[in-house]
């Protein structure tokens, strides 16, 4: 069964550049395009808003405008629409599973906007189980020009980053592009060092060189698997979140993964996803780990 790519539209201008990097992307990957809008019945006082007839027909009409700009743009592309009379969050929840990924429109330094209000967006994210991709207002196809970089994050043993790198690779395979594999680390407290981890430490050679192995190690598989992809090792001292903004001066797409938990006061998607969606200037893909 062919997934399709599915862009979450509702009229906004963060949406419509969601939808535009979506369908870039099911072209470049030879996959069929969904448009969702999630739509609930609003009665307002200020204005003759319709009936809820009405109502559904002005989605429905903004819906198929926006799926024949996108058609227009990629004629070899299967577009698809859906206008979804449901909580957003299941919503999404519900188109996420059936997708390759999700793509949302993000207004970056703050909260995501259009059907995605407040705790809505960051609980889609937190519980998705596909890539979900979150563009800002403002994305151009010249950002994804020849060569700016796709940057993922790569953490703890190979397992642990092997979903966000299989994307990376994936989309730099489809995009001609360079994979930038970013793996950060901090010097450990005293007490952190056990006998089995000072033993991994001297056969390797001392910190960084065992974080270079660690990292190489991670992406070897992958490496074998997309030969034609160009990849550069990044291994630096510093926080991830912050190794990660600086790691390259332009990247078309920053790929990190996470692990989702919750707490006491709702779904949680880790700082170092945090920090990407509030702080990267390119589009981030956000990918949970199986």
């Amino acid at each position: 069964m062919t997934r399709p790519i599915t862009a979450g539209v509702d009229g906004s201008e963060e949406s419509l550049a969601a939808l535009a990097w979506a369908g870039r992307e099911a072209e470049r990957r030879g996959l069929p395009l969904r448009l969702v809008h999630a739509w609930r019945f609003e009665v307002h006082d200020a204005f003759d808003a319709g009936d809820r007839d009405t109502q559904r027909q002005w989605v429905r009409d903004g819906l198929a405008e926006a799926a024949r700009t996108v058609a227009d743009r990629h004629p070899d592309v299967t577009v698809t629409t859906d206008v979804v009379e449901d909580g957003a969050v299941d919503a999404l929840l519900a188109a996420a599973a059936e997708s390759e990924m999700l793509v949302l429109g993000s207004r970056g330094q703050g909260a995501l906007v259009g059907f995605l209000l407040g705790s809505v967006g960051q609980q889609a994210i937190t519980e998705a189980r596909r890539p979900v991709v979150l563009v800002r207002a403002g994305d151009e196809p010249s950002a994804e020009a020849a060569g700016r970089e796709i940057v993922v994050g790569q953490h703890g043993a190979p397992e642990d980053s092997a979903d966000a790198l299989r994307f990376a690779f994936e989309t730099a395979a489809a995009r001609g592009a360079t994979v930038r594999a970013v793996r950060a680390w901090t010097l450990p407290p005293v007490f952190a060092y056990s006998p089995g981890s000072l033993k991994l430490l001297d056969e390797a050679g001392g910190l960084e060189p065992y974080e270079r192995k660690a990292l190489a190690a991670a992406l070897q598989p992958w490496r074998e698997r997309f030969p034609d992809v160009p990849v550069v090792e990044h291994v630096e001292m510093g926080s991830a979140g912050q190794v990660l903004l600086a790691a390259a001066e332009r990247p078309q797409l920053m790929v990190v993964g996470r692990r989702a938990r919750r707490t006491a006061v709702g779904a949680r998607i880790g700082s170092v996803a945090h920090g990407m969606l509030h702080h990267a200037g390119c589009p981030v893909a956000v990918v949970p780990h199986t």
